[in-house]
């Protein structure tokens, strides 16, 4: 009996590990089974990537202004539904000159999804991107940043690049309705070839949209110049 609890025991243990070892590997920032993942870019330039995830939603004429005024070029990481709902607000961010990267067609997280999903998601978006007009390499980010498996192995078939991000001033729940303390965590935690993400298209993130030019402008007073993901993965070669 106790040989047979023992051995209960060691094979709930491994089942344990497994699915932590699962869960740390879905939700890495830094690291996927296959391809290419850019976090961040290794660059002693005072250089950084601004980016957007989700929409385009009409908010988008908020957002584009200031970008405007501060010279910013950004990426914009967007939603095929979204862009399918707001065609027009997609080719305002196109003929503004700003980077599109696909975000999937539906926001699924891309776990567990058979090969064929995954493919039409990203495809489907893709063909959605190019409507808009934007002809430039069209980067990729995981939704919720998940992913184990097939999602990547499919980007590393098609040559596809994954972007994350290091610098997240939202990710606290406390600072999600605190502009000011979202441009302090941004202040705080971007260094020469940061991916700084911020979620601006939504009603419920007013916030965010405060925070957005004085961000800005605190890392440009320290001498950071902003481009698009794709101009700072050159900058790092």
């Amino acid at each position: 009996m106790k040989k047979i609890l023992l051995r209960t025991g060691l094979i709930l243990l491994l089942v344990v590990a497994l699915l932590f070892g699962l869960y740390k590997l879905m939700n890495a920032r830094t690291y996927q089974v296959f391809g290419e993942l850019v976090p961040r870019v290794e660059t002693q330039d005072k250089v950084v990537a601004l980016t957007f995830d989700d929409g385009p939603t009409e908010r988008v004429d908020e957002v584009l202004p200031v970008l405007d005024e501060l010279g910013v070029k950004a990426t914009f990481f967007l939603i095929g539904n979204e862009l399918e709902q707001h065609p027009e607000e997609g080719k305002k961010i196109a003929a503004a000159g700003h980077e599109i990267g696909n975000h999937t067609y539906s926001h699924q997280r891309m776990v567990f999804k058979s090969p064929s999903y995954i493919k039409e998601e990203i495809e489907k978006t893709d063909r959605l991107i190019r409507d808009t007009g934007y002809g430039g390499e069209i980067l990729f980010r995981p939704p919720n940043c998940k992913k184990l498996v097939g999602l990547p192995y499919y980007l590393w078939q098609h040559d596809r690049v994954a972007v994350t991000w290091d610098v997240e001033p939202e990710s606290a729940p406390e600072e999600t309705d605190d502009p000011q303390e979202m441009v302090r965590r941004v202040k705080e935690q971007t260094k020469p070839g940061s991916i700084i993400l911020f979620h601006v298209m939504y009603d419920s993130r007013d916030a965010s949209r405060q925070a957005l030019r004085d961000s800005i402008v605190a890392l440009q007073e320290e001498g950071y110049r902003f481009v698009t993901v794709s101009e700072l993965m050159k900058a790092g070669e």
